[in-house]
C-alpha cells in the first residue's frame, strides 16, 4: 500500500490545480491526491472530514453522489477496512453506483476494494435477519412480501372479519395498506396518521386497528414480512441492549444518502447505530424533500445537528423516542458535528438557477444556500400561458420538435407533471404526431398480472407458508376458485407442508411444486421450468399472450444473475423494477423517445430541456394541501425539485382555463386557472413571461405587454 502523507493548508477556498500543486510541494506522494483535487473545496472538506457527525448539504446538482463516494474512498485509504463501512442508499442502483465510483477512486492508489454493506435500508435489513434470524423468532425460509402480495394478505384478513360488506364503505386494500404503512414508518399512533394524512378514514379507526392486529398475526403465521417489517425487526434488534452494542460495533463508519427521505424508525436506527454520532455521515437537500406521503420526515435533515449539539451541553449521547439509549458512565463524550454546504452546481445554467433560488428564498424553514453554475450564460426560463390544455399539449410538442431540430435528441427532452393524469391529452398528441415516448409514473412491472402469477409458484416453493402466494398459485389451475385453494392449502398444511403431500387437482402442477420445493433442486433453471409450465395458462387467461411470454422470458434472463432462489425473490420485492426496460437498460422504444414523467419519479434525474405543465394553483401547490402550511411548504420543494431537473432549457406552462372533463366540450365546461401562490414578483422577475396562441394550424408566441400598475390608478382616485 502506499503512503498516506496528511496535508495540512490554510483555511479558504482553494483551486483544483492550486490545492494539487500544493500537496505535491507538501510532499504528498499517494496518486488519490489528484482525485480529490478534482473535487471543488467544500467537497473537499466534505470528503475529507473527521469521524465527527458530518451533515453535508447538497443542492441540486452539486455533485453529491461524487462527494459521498470520495469520502468513502477517503476512509478506505485511511486504512478503515471495507468490511466496516456502512453505506445506505434508497435505490440498489444508487449503492452500485456509489460503490462503483469509491472503488474507482481507492483504485487510483491502487487499492483494490469492495464494499459488502452497501445497499438500501430494507435490503441490509433483510441480511441482518437472514443472519440472525433464530434469535427474532424467524425461520430461516421467511418470505418477503412485495406491496401487492401484502395488499391482498390484508384484504384476506379485511374479508374474514367482515369488513368488506359494511353498510359504509370501508376503504379498499391499498388504502389499508398506506395507512398501516404511514402508522409503522411514522412511529406515531393511529390516530396521529388518520388525522394528518387519511382524514376521510378517521371513522374507522377501531376496526382498523383489529384489521391491522389481524394482519399481523397472519404474518407471523405465514413466517412472511412486509416490506416495513424489515425495518420494525432491525428497530426492535437495536432496542435490545445486547443485540445494539453488537450491531453498533460491526461498523466504523454509517455513511447515508438522500437523508432528507428518511423517515422516523429510519432515523432512530441511525441513533442507535451511532449513539454519539461518532462515525456518521448523512447527505441529502433539505430543499428537495418531496415524499412525507411515505412518513418521510424533513425534520430529520432539518434536527440533525441539534440533536448532537443538545446532547454534547448535557453530557449524552442522542436518545431516541424510547428513551432507553442513553450515555453510559464510560461511553466517550459527544463530539460536534460538522455541516457543509454545497452550493456550486455542475448541472444547469444561471438563469435557471436564479429561479430555482427565487423560489427557495421565500421557504419558511431551510437550511439556506444560493447555488450558483460556471455556466452563467444561457436563455431565462419561460413561464408560457396558453388556452387549455389541448394547446398546452400542441404548444409542448412544437418546442420538442424544434429543439429536437436544434441538435437536442428526444431522450434529452423531458415533460414533467404533478400527477399521472396530467398528460393524458398530451398522450393522445404525440400518438397523432407519431412521436415515441416513455412514461415513468404509470403501471410497475411486477404490478402485471401474469408476472405477479410466475412469481407466486416461486415464492410458495420458497415458503411452504406463504398462503398469499399459494392462493395465487392454485387459482391458476382450470376450476380452482377461492374455496378450492382454500381446500387445497389446509390439506397442505395438515400434512406438515410436505410438497410430496401436495393434492391439487393438477398432477403436473404437484410435480412441479415437489420438484422446485425440493432443497436438492439447483436454482439454475427453475424460473424456465415456471415459465414453461405456466405458458398454457398465459394463453387462456390474457390476451396478448406473446407480448407478455416476452417479459416472463425476460425475467427468466434476469434470475441467471441471483445466486439463489431467496435472492432473486427478494430482491425483485425489495427494489421492483418500474418496467422491463428497468431490467436490461433503457426501454428500446425506438431510436430515439421523449421521457414522460412525474415530478417524483424525475427526482435525481436530469435533462436538457424540461417542459413542467400545469403550473397553477390546485397543482403547484396541490389543491389538496390547502390549509396545511407543512405541506404547502412541500409543494414549493416538489416545484424546486422539477425547475432543478433542467440543464438549460426550462418552459413553466400554465392553461388558462381546464375543462371539467375531456368529453364535455361542446358545452364549454371549465374553470379557470388561478396563478400559482409560488410564482411571486421576485420569482418572476427572474422568468420570460410569453403567451402561446393558435394560428393557421400552428401556433406563435407573443411577449406579454408591460404591466400596469391599476392598484395605483385606483388609490389615486381617493387620494
Amino acid at each position: 500500500m502506499l503512503p498516506i502523507v496528511h496535508i495540512c493548508r490554510p483555511s479558504g477556498d482553494w483551486p483544483d490545480i492550486q490545492y494539487l500543486a500544493y500537496s505535491v510541494a507538501m510532499g504528498a506522494t499517494d496518486p488519490a491526491i489528484a482525485a480529490f483535487a478534482r473535487l471543488n473545496p467544500r467537497q473537499r472538506e466534505a470528503a475529507t472530514a473527521g469521524p465527527a457527525p458530518l451533515l453535508i448539504i447538497a443542492g441540486a446538482g452539486t455533485g453529491k453522489t461524487n462527494t459521498l463516494a470520495h469520502r468513502v474512498a477517503h476512509l478506505l485509504l485511511q486504512g478503515t477496512d471495507a468490511e466496516r463501512i456502512l453505506l445506505l442508499t434508497f435505490t440498489r442502483r444508487a449503492a452500485q453506483e456509489m460503490t462503483r465510483r469509491a472503488q474507482r477512486i481507492a483504485g487510483e492508489a491502487a487499492k483494490a476494494v469492495r464494499l459488502p454493506w452497501s445497499g438500501t435500508f430494507h435490503s441490509l435489513a433483510n441480511r441482518l435477519l437472514r443472519r440472525h434470524c433464530t434469535r427474532v423468532g424467524l425461520e430461516e425460509r421467511f418470505s418477503v412480501l412485495d406491496r401487492g402480495d401484502a395488499a391482498d394478505l390484508l384484504d384476506l384478513v379485511r374479508h374474514e372479519l367482515g369488513f368488506s360488506k359494511m353498510e359504509k364503505r370501508f376503504p379498499r386494500k391499498d388504502t389499508c395498506l398506506a395507512i398501516y404503512s404511514h402508522r409503522v414508518n411514522s412511529q406515531g399512533t393511529l390516530q396521529d396518521t388518520l388525522e394528518s394524512a387519511f382524514p376521510w378514514c378517521a371513522q374507522w379507526e377501531a376496526e382498523l386497528k383489529d384489521l391491522f392486529r389481524g394482519y399481523v398475526e397472519r404474518k407471523l403465521s405465514n413466517q412472511a414480512l412486509d416490506y416495513d417489517d424489515l425495518l420494525l425487526y432491525w428497530h426492535a434488534m437495536l432496542e435490545d441492549e445486547v443485540f445494539a452494542r453488537e450491531l453498533s460495533a460491526a461498523w466504523d463508519h454509517v455513511l447515508v444518502d438522500e437523508y432528507q427521505d428518511t423517515n422516523l424508525l429510519q432515523a432512530q436506527i441511525l441513533q442507535r447505530l451511532r449513539p454519539t454520532g461518532e462515525g456518521l455521515t448523512v447527505v441529502g437537500d433539505d430543499a428537495q424533500a418531496i415524499y412525507s406521503f411515505r412518513a418521510a420526515s424533513v425534520e430529520n435533515i432539518l434536527q440533525f445537528t441539534k440533536q448532537f449539539e443538545n446532547r454534547e451541553k448535557q453530557g449524552q449521547s442522542p436518545i431516541s423516542k424510547s428513551g432507553n439509549q442513553g450515555q453510559s458512565p464510560d461511553s466517550p463524550p459527544p463530539i460536534s458535528p460538522l455541516t457543509v454546504v454545497l452550493e456550486e452546481n455542475y448541472r444547469s445554467t444561471q438563469p435557471v438557477l436564479d429561479a430555482a433560488n427565487a423560489l427557495m428564498a421565500e421557504a419558511s424553514r431551510q437550511y439556506r444556500k444560493a447555488l450558483r453554475s460556471r455556466r452563467t450564460e444561457g436563455a431565462r426560463p419561460r413561464y408560457v400561458t396558453v388556452a387549455d390544455d389541448a394547446a398546452q399539449a400542441q404548444y409542448v410538442v412544437t418546442r420538442v420538435l424544434e429543439a429536437r431540430e436544434q441538435g437536442v435528441e428526444l431522450m434529452r427532452q423531458a415533460v414533467l407533471f404533478r400527477s399521472s393524469h396530467h398528460s393524458d391529452v398530451l398522450e393522445l398528441e404525440l400518438v397523432k404526431r407519431d412521436i415515441p415516448y416513455v412514461k415513468y409514473g404509470g403501471l410497475k412491472f411486477l404490478e402485471a398480472g401474469h408476472v405477479k402469477d410466475a412469481l407466486a409458484v416461486l415464492r410458495w416453493a420458497d415458503n411452504p407458508k406463504n398462503r398469499v402466494a399459494a392462493w395465487r398459485a392454485l387459482q391458476l389451475l382450470p376450476g380452482v376458485g377461492p374455496k378450492g385453494a382454500e381446500r387445497v392449502f389446509m390439506g397442505f398444511e395438515a400434512q406438515g407442508h410436505r410438497w410430496t403431500a401436495l393434492q391439487s387437482p393438477s398432477p403436473e402442477f404437484n410435480a412441479l411444486m415437489a420438484q422446485l420445493g425440493d432443497a436438492a433442486t439447483p436454482w439454475h433453471g427453475q424460473m424456465e421450468r415456471v415459465r414453461e409450465w405456466y405458458a398454457p395458462v398465459l394463453e387462456r387467461k390474457y390476451d396478448a399472450p406473446e407480448v407478455r411470454a416476452a417479459d416472463l422470458a425476460q425475467l427468466e434472463k434476469v434470475s441467471g444473475g441471483y445466486r439463489d432462489r431467496e435472492a432473486f425473490l427478494t430482491e425483485l420485492a425489495l427494489d421492483p423494477p418500474g418496467a422491463t426496460g428497468d431490467l436490461a437498460g433503457e426501454p428500446l422504444l425506438d431510436e430515439d423517445y421523449l421521457v414522460l414523467s412525474t415530478v417524483h419519479s424525475a427526482k435525481g434525474q436530469e435533462w436538457e430541456a424540461v417542459y413542467l405543465l400545469n403550473v397553477s394553483d390546485g397543482n403547484f401547490p396541490n389543491e389538496f394541501a390547502a390549509g396545511k402550511p407543512e405541506q404547502i411548504e412541500e409543494e414549493r420543494r416538489l416545484l424546486y425539485v422539477a425547475m432543478t431537473r433542467a440543464k438549460t432549457s426550462l418552459d413553466l406552462v400554465s392553461p388558462l382555463k381546464y375543462y371539467v372533463t375531456q368529453q364535455s366540450r361542446m358545452g364549454d365546461r371549465h374553470v379557470y386557472g388561478a396563478k400559482s401562490r409560488f410564482l411571486t414578483r421576485s420569482v418572476m422577475q427572474r422568468l420570460d413571461q410569453v403567451a402561446w396562441a393558435e394560428k393557421d394550424g400552428a401556433g406563435e408566441l407573443r411577449p406579454m405587454g408591460p404591466s400596469v400598475d391599476v392598484a395605483a390608478k385606483l388609490r389615486a382616485m381617493w387620494a
